[in-house]
This record gives structure tokens, sequence and C-alpha cells, in this order.
């Protein structure tokens, strides 16, 4: 929480949001818009200053670490969590934001430590350091000063993951991947086909002064640049006219192809974004089962279907997949399997979760994938399709994956993707049959899925 006797400002909610995700690992988004609307932060400014802040910071941590302890000479494993961030908040204004006076972000941070209640030797501890941090930026080397800066720290990952992508995509592959999820991404966007088309969502988003263009891969996509309002303050999103996707999940619920008459099981639907796709594209008179059991998400979840309109097309089962295969007494012609994983693949968009994210999780997520995946495969009809999708870019969570389950169910097959999916994105299905998009190569997210067939 923010210092109770400091009114709320951008820095104040940006300290804030980046020490309870450090210290509660709730997620970034989550908590921005909680902070947001309990401080009714209704500035449009002062909300994009938020998120400058906090997504910058996460994105650049390593290498503002690494300004900091140049200069510090003080571990700062050992600073206080308040401390921490508020250099990180200050450092980066000072180092990346050239619109802010270096004094601006100086004096700030030091009436938030005050206000906080910061001993005078520790605010005088941090004024010191900022302004010789200021004092040095045009002498100090940029996060793409290879020759200066070591290049894990100009990368900004951590030290594990870019040793593993090293070893699978080399070191220049490594780095345009790092510089990809270092880079905010715009805003993507899939259109409600029942609602608005293509044409008539931009002519709404010029009258609004948005400028947008068509997605170049998926078809009812619209990406949109610069400055935006919040989300729920577009044009056409109390309408239903839209919901935020990024191109590349926005392909996964074509892999089925043209969907049968019978009924649909999404076993993982989570907030709904390809459940709400899949419930667009269902024929007249078919069914969507969702399951999701985490009460909020559920909430989420009905509460996007009945904003596009689909809601009654739509069971949202409220308990885990386990619950429902066990007492399910019917078979589904095709099941979406969008699995909980890592999410090492959405990393430009949630930044927070390479830090949060280690080695031995992967092998955790596997474990609960193969569960999931062993569960949904009795519900899958003969001649049905299984589609397992995840947005992970680690092989343990995807090929491994398919690879055990086959293994052990030789009743399922490996189908290729490319013939479901639109001529322009068949680029993204590699020589297995798989379907995976790169940010660095396709400018959409890292996402992976499989297209499993049950012989019958």
């Amino acid at each position: 929480m923010p210092p109770a006797s400091l009114p709320t400002n951008p820095r104040v909610l940006a300290i804030a949001i980046l020490r309870q995700g450090a210290e509660n690992g709730v997620a970034i988004d989550q908590l921005r818009d909680e902070e947001l609307r309990r401080h009714r932060m209704a500035d449009v400014r002062d909300r994009r200053l938020v998120m400058a802040l906090v997504y910058g910071v996460l994105r650049w941590q390593r290498y503002l670490d690494w300004v900091l302890a140049e200069h510090a000479h003080h571990p700062l494993q050992k600073m206080k969590p308040l401390t921490l961030q508020a250099l990180r908040v200050a450092i980066f204004q000072i180092l990346f934001m050239d619109r802010i006076p270096d004094s601006a972000a100086i004096n700030e941070t030091i009436k938030i430590l005050q206000a906080a209640h910061q001993p005078r030797w520790l605010t005088g501890f941090v004024n010191a350091l900022l302004r010789a941090i200021s004092a040095r930026k045009t002498a100090l080397p940029g996060p793409s000063e290879a020759e200066k800066v070591p290049w894990r720290v100009g990368l900004s990952h951590p030290d594990w993951l870019l040793e593993r992508w090293q070893t699978r995509y080399g070191h220049e592959a490594t780095a345009r991947l790092c510089q990809a999820n270092n880079t905010p991404p715009p805003l993507i966007l899939r259109l409600n086909p029942a609602r608005t088309n293509t044409n008539n969502f931009l002519e709404l988003l010029t009258q609004a002064g948005i400028v947008a263009a068509p997605g170049a891969v998926a078809p009812d996509s619209v990406v949109l640049h610069g400055a935006l309002p919040a989300v729920e303050d577009l044009p056409g999103f109390a309408a239903g006219l839209f919901m935020v996707q990024d191109q590349g999940a926005q392909l996964i619920p074509l892999l089925f192809g043209p969907l049968p008459a019978g009924p649909l099981l999404d076993g993982c639907a989570g907030l709904g974004g390809k459940t709400t796709h899949l419930a667009s594209l269902l024929p007249a008179g078919a069914r969507l089962v969702a399951v999701e059991p985490h009460p909020l998400r559920s909430i989420r979840l009905r509460e996007n279907l009945t904003r596009l309109g689909y809601v009654d097309r739509v069971e949202i089962i409220p308990t885990g997949l386990a619950e429902y295969a066990h007492d399910c007494q019917k078979q589904f012609p095709s099941i979406l399997l969008d699995v909980p994983c890592s999410g090492l693949g959405v990393i430009r968009r949630h930044p927070e979760i390479r830090w949060r994210r280690r080695l031995t999780d992967l092998a955790r997520y596997q474990a609960m994938q193969s569960e999931l995946l062993n569960m949904a495969a009795p519900l899958l009809a003969p001649a049905g399709v299984l589609v397992y999708a995840t947005c992970s870019t680690e092989p343990e969570e995807n090929e491994a994956v398919i690879e055990r389950f086959l293994d052990h169910h030789p009743d399922f097959s490996i189908s290729p993707c490319t013939p479901t999916l639109p001529p322009v994105a068949r680029i993204f299905v590699d020589d297995c049959g798989f379907f995976r998009t790169i940010p660095n190569l396709s400018g959409m997210d890292d996402f992976f899925a499989a297209r499993l067939v049950h012989s019958g």
C-alpha cells in the first residue's frame, strides 16, 4: 500500500505495485487494475505513467540493478523492499524517460521515502546516489552497448533462461528474442464478428482519434498503436465489439477447422480469450462446456461471455477438469486444452514472469500438463480432435508433453496444423506439424499448439 501520509500519485502507485508483485507473486496486471481502481486514478496521463514505470522497471530490472550496484556500494539484497523499488523507479526515469526532469524524479522519490517515515540517513543516501547517477547518465553505457555492459545484463533476463535459449537458438537469436521481450508490444484486439467488422470498427477508432490497422495474420484482428486509454474505455468495449487477444492466440481455435454440431469442451477456460472465440465459431445450436475452477476467473469468464453476447452458448463448470472428467458421461468431438504453463512465451506482455520463474518450475508444469492431457483423453470421441496449447517457449511443456502422451496413447496421433490455418499463418507450422509463433520472428507472442486426433 502507498504511504498513508502522501497523496496518491503515479510514482507512489508504481512503487506499491512493484513491491506487492515482488512480495506476494500476484500478477502485475491484477495489481495494477486493483490499485488504479482503489485510488480512483481517472487521469489517463497518470494511468499511463503508472504503467510505463511499472512495466519499464520490470523489463529493465537487471540493467537498473547493475547501474545501482555500480553506484551504491551496498548489497542490493540487503536493501529494504521499499528502498530498492523506489530506487529502481527513480533510475528508470533518469535513464529512460527523457520527458521527466531528473530533478522531479529525484525529489519525488525523496518525498515518498519521507512520507513512509524512512530515517534521514537513508533519504540522504538515496538523494546522493540518484544525483550521482543523474550527473553521470550521459557517460553511462546503455543496455545495448555490449562492449561496455555484460550481455546478460543488457538483455535483462535471468541467467538460467538465457543459457537455455542460447543453447537452443544461438547467441544472436537469443538477443533478438530478449530485445523483442523488452519492447512494449502493441495492443491487439479480436473483433466479435456477430457485432462488427473490420471496416466499421476501424472507422469507429478513427473517429475517436485512435490509430489502428488490421492484423497481418489473424482474420479478425486489429492492431492499435500509440497512446491509448484503458481497455474498458476503448470505443465498443461495453458493446462487446472486441476481446483483447494476441494474434498468435487468435489462431489456435482455428486449428479445429470447421466445428461439428456436437458439444465442444474447453478444459481450461481461464478468463475466456479462446473460450469466447470458440463460442463465436460454433455452428447453430451447438454448445460449449467451459471448465474453470478458480472463482474470480470464473466470474470474469462469465462477464466476458455476457459482454460479447455468447453466454447462452456456454455452460460454465466451476470445478477442475479432474472432477468434471470423473463425473462426465459423454464424449466430445472437439476438446481445447489450453493448459496452465510457465508463461515464458508472453514475457513481453507480462515482464514479471522472467523474474518469477525458475528452472525447477518446468518439471512441475510438465507434470500438471501431462495429468490434464491424460484426464481429457477419455473425453474425446472417436475421430475427434484435441488441441493442446501453451504460451511457453520451453520444450518440456510442449513437445515433451505430447511425446510422452503419444507413448502411452497409441490410439492418438498428431494431425498437421497447416490445413486449418489461413495461408498467411501456415509458416508457423514446423516439420513435426506443431504450431509455434516466436515474437522476434512473427511480431506475436510465443504460442505452441498440437492438433491430436483420436483414431478410435
